[in-house]
């Protein structure tokens, strides 16, 4: 049985259970918000092209998949949701810790070691977010078993709630469009960290229940056969596209319209992510006019649209009527994917949803962030030498850079643009800095040497790399956002099928796991836990 609970049966209030979850996804939608408007500050400060910044954030999301799985192991029968939360909030420490060393690193060690420190921090990041997720989802199901899919929709529109807030704090102070203020990253990325510590406090605070398998007896064995099931292995197979489009798109949105739409891209981001916050409240009643399979496949119908719409929307009011299909498609996906395998799937526990979570967050992870940075580093490669070959040569990374099967490709240097784009001003300001601290770096040094040999002559030359430099990223981004709309194209079709096949069976059923009503269902408020 769960560690949480005992003889005794502790009192615990499920709707404290419910907003400390809630407050999980704040923090872990403010990390990577913030994270999503300063890629270009990592881009800059320390020469990554977007292959490498697409490999750092999808690295943070596989944590999160392996996590998510690994724990889900634990939660039911071993360690219980306590002790992994208390874990999750040590991570979320540790992971600030780390990724704020990056500057100092790079001073000391260069661009690889930097890299890498990066990369712990984001992964640490992850994992503590995996942790978190390995537990609430099968806890909130625990807590309202009557209404799993609406309850988890509401649990998961703290997301977006943290999506938000991070986009406020990305337009206000990052980026070189910020409202207020352009403060260095590491400031508006450590805000993640109030949510946590509230977290942290409501989770040593309260008890909690068992799962509702454990509750019920369910072995892990028993859970384990669960995925024996055909129709549970093809929705993992559909999360992994849900993984891929949701979360490997929001990790780009805001660096791919920010290129269209110069300072307004945060907003349009605060704006997407308040459409998935508002209606997530509302999934319940939806649910019972066309099921959660009708759901879903509506959501693919507008993911679809809106994404290749975005791709090619050009002027201010389209934009916006593109972000809004988008914004509705992507609304519900997750967390009701996550109902339909715990309303199907009882007996799986916390084991099924954890790993249809992994999977999703593996795919974007793996797929989804490195898979989108690619596209955009072919497509703008390939229209920076069609623009101008010559430039392209001048301002090109390197080395190529692969992705999957696809063929290797050079990228745009991100610290050359950056030089250009401010006419060597932080490069300057870095190098004068690091001149007073008696080391300059190889990367200042060789960007230095750099611009020096191909620092455009006059304005007008200047003017233009700079209109041929970003006349290549918008390009490389439209064109990344349409290949992407495929994949919710081929998420409506598999949802269709499920659709057709679930008719055949009499209807779309929510499976009892025991008697004739749960006793956490009849749970309001504080009350005493069930007996084990």
């Amino acid at each position: 049985m769960s560690n949480d609970s005992s003889a005794a049966s502790p009192t615990y209030h499920r709707m404290a259970l419910l907003i400390a979850s809630f407050m999980t996804l704040i923090a872990a939608g403010v990390g990577f918000g913030v994270r999503a408007g300063i890629l270009n500050d990592w881009a800059i400060r320390y020469g990554f092209t977007k292959v490498e910044l697409g490999t750092i954030t999808g690295g943070g999301l596989v944590g999160f998949g392996f996590t998510i799985i690994f724990f889900s192991f634990l939660a039911d029968n071993l360690l219980g949701y306590k002790k992994l939360l208390v874990l999750a909030f040590v991570l979320h420490v540790l992971s600030v810790i780390i990724t704020l060393a990056a500057t100092p690193v790079f001073g000391i060690a260069g661009k690889d070691a930097t890299y890498w420190c990066l990369y712990i921090g984001v992964f640490i990041f992850a994992l503590a977010n995996g942790v978190c997720e390995a537990v609430i989802n099968p806890l909130v199901a625990t807590l309202f078993p009557k209404e799993k899919t609406h309850y988890l929709n509401i649990l998961h529109a703290g997301w977006p709630a943290g999506l938000i807030i991070g986009g406020i704090i990305g337009y206000m102070f990052c980026g070189d469009n910020a409202a207020i203020s352009h403060l260095p990253w590491e400031i508006p990325l450590a805000m993640y960290m109030i949510p946590t510590v509230i977290y942290g406090f409501m989770v040593l605070k309260e008890a909690f229940p068992p799962s509702e398998a454990a509750a019920a007896g369910v072995t892990t064995k028993e859970m384990l056969l669960q995925f024996l099931s055909p129709l549970l292995l093809f929705l993992f197979v559909i999360h992994a596209m849900v993984g891929y489009v949701e979360l490997g798109t929001d990790s780009w949105i805001t660096n791919i319209m920010e290129n269209v739409i110069s300072g307004k891209a945060f907003l349009l981001f605060i704006y997407t992510s308040a459409i998935m916050f508002v209606l997530r409240f509302f999934a319940g009643p939806i649910v019972h006019q066309i099921n959660p399979l009708g759901l879903l496949f509506v959501c693919a119908i507008f993911g679809c649209t809106g994404l290749y719409w975005l791709g090619a929307a050009n002027t201010g009011w389209a934009i916006i009527a593109a972000a809004t299909v988008y914004g509705l498609g992507k609304t519900f996906f997750w967390p009701t994917m996550l109902g339909v395998v715990g309303e199907r799937f009882p007996r799986g526990g916390a084991i099924t949803m954890g790993v249809m979570g992994g999977i999703g967050m593996l795919s974007a992870g793996l797929l989804g962030g490195p898979g989108i940075g690619y596209k955009q580093d072919y497509f703008a490669t390939q229209k920076m030498q069609q623009l101008d070959d010559a430039l392209f040569e001048e301002y090109r990374s390197q080395n190529k850079k692969a992705f999957l099967f696809f063929p290797e490709v050079y990228a745009l240097d991100g610290a050359k643009v950056g030089v250009l784009k401010d006419d060597g001003a932080e490069l300057a300001r870095r190098t004068e800095i690091e001149t007073a601290e008696g080391k300059v770096s190889e990367q200042t040094t060789a960007l230095n040497a750099w611009w020096e040999a191909n620092k455009p002559a006059n304005k007008e030359e200047y003017e233009k790399e700079i209109a041929t430099i970003e006349e290549a990223n918008i390009y490389g981004g439209r064109m990344a956002l349409k290949w992407t709309a495929t994949i919710p194209a081929t998420m409506g079709l598999c949802y269709l099928l499920l659709v057709i096949y679930f008719w055949t069976q009499g209807g779309y059923k929510q499976v009892v796991l025991h008697g004739e009503e749960s006793e956490t269902e009849q749970y309001t408020g504080g009350v005493q836990g069930p007996v084990e």
